[in-house]
């Protein structure tokens, strides 16, 4: 077990909300980081998941270092934000880190995103829970040694709460979990991509749109996007979204559909750690009195951090790499 790392205190160059939140992403660092992470990236081989009822989904795995294997023998399962994917920055960082200190590390790829396109027909949507359980499932069946778990990002992060939350009635022996700046309500998310900077909203309209071009290049007979590419709102793209390819009824109710408020994570078995900042331009911090709070859930809300930020210099490890590794380390 390693010893937690400090209350985060960005140093004052690097504390504003909006740098922390776009630093972990930014592509002038992609060098750095695959630098720093060149063990875990050249031991990973991809894992193709049945994830049931025809849903694959794709994964990266990393055995451990021989040298460094945990004991008990441990993996953690990494999941990306929307429109990350298994390689985002923030990602590779982490996986690093646990690979170094002997996990086996999963980066799993959610349906459409890293490049996987041409796995699954249907549409990727956030309410895809069930085959996300299924992947979980899945590791589970080929490392039954092993104590899994999770540690997620933003909607990753979101996705592993929800999947504790279902683990009892699945069958799954979930350790540990942490969810870092997760969706807590996705209609307030959106209210504040749409109210907040444009940076925020025009990046993943980008990269949406982008993710959509290679979905119909997948499967030229079965989609046409070009009415909704064309669209210059997130809100007005997610609806046409909704009504044409998911079966949910309306916008509320697809973004109630994949909300932790309430009493859903009333289930939550697992030892899970909530990490977010009350800064996050995108997580609405007021949230979070809107949480089931059963025992096994304990909330770490930092001053400053920015949205899956928590950095405290343009070099890594990150404070929120070394403190996922602690959570998950922790007997």
């Amino acid at each position: 077990m390693t010893d937690a790392p400090a209350e985060f205190r960005p140093p004052a160059w690097i504390g504003n909300r909006h740098l922390q939140s776009i630093l972990p992403s930014l592509p002038l660092r992609r060098p750095a980081v695959e630098r720093r992470a060149s063990a875990v990236r050249a031991a990973s081989n991809p894992l193709v998941l049945d994830c049931g009822d025809g849903v694959r989904l794709m994964g990266l795995h990393a055995p451990p270092d021989t040298a460094a294997a945990a004991a008990p023998a441990r993996l953690a399962v990494l999941l990306h934000g929307w429109e990350g994917s298994a390689d985002s920055l923030y990602l590779l960082s982490v996986a690093q880190l646990l690979h170094q200190r002997g996990f086996d590390v999963l980066r799993l790829n959610l349906r459409d995103h890293g490049g996987t396109h041409a796995l699954n027909r249907e549409l990727f949507h956030s309410c895809r829970l069930p085959e996300v359980v299924g992947a979980v499932t899945r590791l589970q069946a080929l490392f039954p040694r092993h104590l899994l778990s999770l540690a997620g990002f933003s909607l990753g992060g979101n996705f592993c709460l929800r999947v504790g939350a279902r683990a009892r009635a699945a069958g799954l022996r979930i350790a540990r979990i942490v969810a870092v700046c997760p969706v807590l309500d996705p209609a307030v998310t959106l209210e504040a991509l749409e109210s907040g900077p444009a940076i925020y909203h025009d990046y993943f309209l980008h990269k949406w749109r982008r993710s959509l071009r290679l979905k119909q290049q997948a499967w030229p007979d079965h989609f046409d996007f070009g009415d909704l590419i064309g669209d210059r709102s997130l809100r007005s793209m997610t609806e046409r979204m909704v009504l044409k390819y998911t079966g949910y009824p309306d916008l509320a109710t697809y973004l109630a559909g994949y909300a932790v408020t309430g009493s859903l994570l009333e289930s939550l078995d697992a030892p899970a750690q909530l990490i977010t900042a009350a800064d996050d331009p995108m997580i609405h911090a007021g949230d979070l009195a809107r949480l089931a709070r059963p025992a096994s859930l304990e909330i770490t809300l930092t001053p400053r951090g920015g949205h899956c930020g928590f950095m405290e210099s343009l070099r890594g490890p990150s404070w929120i790499d070394r403190r996922i590794v602690h959570e998950l380390a922790r007997d």
